[in-house]
């Protein structure tokens, strides 16, 4: 059943694709900004359910797009168990010729694809057409400018050089008269010329304030563990807030120019000494937190060879948590990889089945996994609700980062609140991002460490107060009856 946000927003949705797909509209169904964590996925098959049995759609062909593999059978997953609401299975597509097939009908389908699979052949500027149909939408997943550029580049290759494009301009060669809708749980950058260029302008928005305010998403916490740590300035990195976000673009040119960098800053986060001190700090705060609260941990690195590290350091510390098997144990690594990776890493690359088997083990509450090692993997469109704790050793901001630390902020159970814990000194950036990605941001989504327990010792005064000149010592060291008498007789008011 729909929330109320998932309610309004999906039928806005709807009446604005019906406008937008009409003889006269402009294909720009808009963007629906809904925060991680508030049921994106399902309301965008709600959306898709609504759609293909308007009439106005007359059997609608639907392409859901993403721009990673794991995020598709994710996606995937969430509408393959909403068949009966789509009345028709869901397929994915294998590759670009599937595509193309699924895409070659005279209506109907619920296509999954990432958007990579619109790539024309290598050295082509143009997209073949598939369809001029007015009844296909793109529906695509976390949209933003990296992917749906129009802009034309020249790609360099030792036998030459061809145009390349934006995926927009491909997306669009295929199928001209199409109509796109974005959902995503971050917001349009001020900065972003392309995103609205595509999809229009916001359908609805639901920031994390709102679904913090509703109970749809936990709180976050926020702790600096960065001066805990017994380094020396020249062992702490030095991070470049422009790194990331230039390392993320489009140009290879660039990442090629950033790779001597790029590689001192991995050195520096990477000494053996420095990997120590974090992975005996995770192991003491993660243990007191498991008192104090059932669940999961995720640890963030900087690189594979740090990820890899960082479990050896932790198992040496802790040398029942490892185990070979992947059925087995209380860590593990989760990177991607292949036969030539260093020896080190072998261990810790798996092909999709197994991956999926360690999600399922980490996303069950009960299952003995307690904490995994990530890179980049399951740091977006990844469920695990008892997942409370996120140990950050990665610089990350802006999107990626609210898409990170949104892994902590679903409900489960009694969890008060999910905790991020900062290795690297991000609290700027957090600050900024929360400020970013809440519309009308008031500083109340991420917490501070301080603030808790300033607040924690005033409740406890209040407490006090209130069992002032009260004998507790019965209840702390008595026999159990004594213990449940002092209660009673506590209630009772003495």
């Amino acid at each position: 059943m729909a929330a109320y946000h998932q309610y309004h927003a999906v039928n806005k949705a709807v009446d604005c694709t019906i406008k937008a797909t009409s003889p006269g509209g402009n294909r720009k169904a808009g963007v629906i900004w809904h925060t991680q964590g508030s049921g994106k996925s399902l309301s965008m098959a709600f959306y898709a359910g609504k759609i293909i049995g308007h009439p106005a759609m007359k059997n609608p062909t639907l392409v859901v797009l993403t721009d990673r593999n794991d995020l598709d059978d994710q996606l995937f997953d969430t509408f393959a168990a909403c068949q009966d609401l789509l009345r028709q299975a869901p397929v994915q597509a294998e590759d670009r010729g599937h595509l193309k097939d699924l895409l070659h009908v005279a209506s109907g389908g619920v296509i999954f694809t990432t958007i990579q699979k619109f790539s024309p052949e290598e050295d082509k500027e143009k997209y073949p057409l598939l369809s001029d149909r007015r009844n296909i939408v793109f529906i695509a997943d976390e949209a933003h400018r990296s992917q749906y550029g129009f802009k034309a580049h020249t790609v360099k290759k030792d036998e030459g050089a061809y145009i390349a494009y934006g995926f927009a301009k491909y997306l669009r060669d295929a199928l001209p008269n199409a109509s796109f809708i974005g959902f995503t749980g971050t917001p349009i950058e001020a900065t972003d010329r392309n995103t609205p260029a595509v999809f229009g302008n916001y359908i609805d928005i639901y920031d994390i304030q709102r679904a913090v305010e509703d109970g749809a998403t936990v709180r976050i916490y926020y702790e600096a563990r960065l001066a805990k740590l017994d380094l020396s300035e020249a062992e702490r990195p030095k991070i470049d807030p422009h790194f990331e976000e230039v390392t993320e673009g489009e140009e290879a040119t660039i990442k090629e120019r950033l790779k001597s960098k790029w590689a001192r800053l991995e050195a520096v986060a990477g000494a053996d000494r420095r990997v120590s001190l974090i992975a005996q700090d995770i192991v003491d705060h993660f243990e007191k937190r498991l008192e104090a609260i059932d669940g999961k941990g995720m640890i963030v690195c900087m690189s594979r060879r740090i990820c890899a590290q960082m479990y050896e350091a932790i198992t040496k510390l802790r040398s029942e948590w490892h185990d070979p098997d992947d059925a087995k144990g209380a860590i593990k690594v989760v990177i991607t990889g292949s036969a030539s990776d260093k020896e080190n890493l072998q261990p810790n690359i798996r092909n999709k089945k197994k991956r999926k088997d360690l999600a399922e083990r980490f996303k069950d509450s009960n299952d003995p996994l307690r904490l995994v090692i990530v890179r980049d993997m399951w740091l977006t469109g990844f469920d695990a609700p008892c997942l409370h704790t996120m140990y950050i050793d990665k610089f990350m901001q802006g999107h990626g980062l609210m898409q990170a630390i949104a892994r902590v902020n679903r409900v489960f159970r009694d969890k008060p609140g999910g905790l991020i814990v900062d290795y690297l000194g991000i609290a700027e950036s957090l600050k900024n991002a929360l400020a970013d990605y809440t519309e009308g941001y008031r500083g109340e989504t991420g917490i501070s460490e301080e603030e808790v327990v300033a607040l924690m010792l005033e409740k406890y005064e209040v407490v006090v107060a209130m069992f002032h000149g009260f004998d507790t010592s019965k209840f702390f060291r008595g026999s159990p009856e004594q213990r449940l008498a002092a209660i009673a007789e506590a209630m009772g008011g003495r």
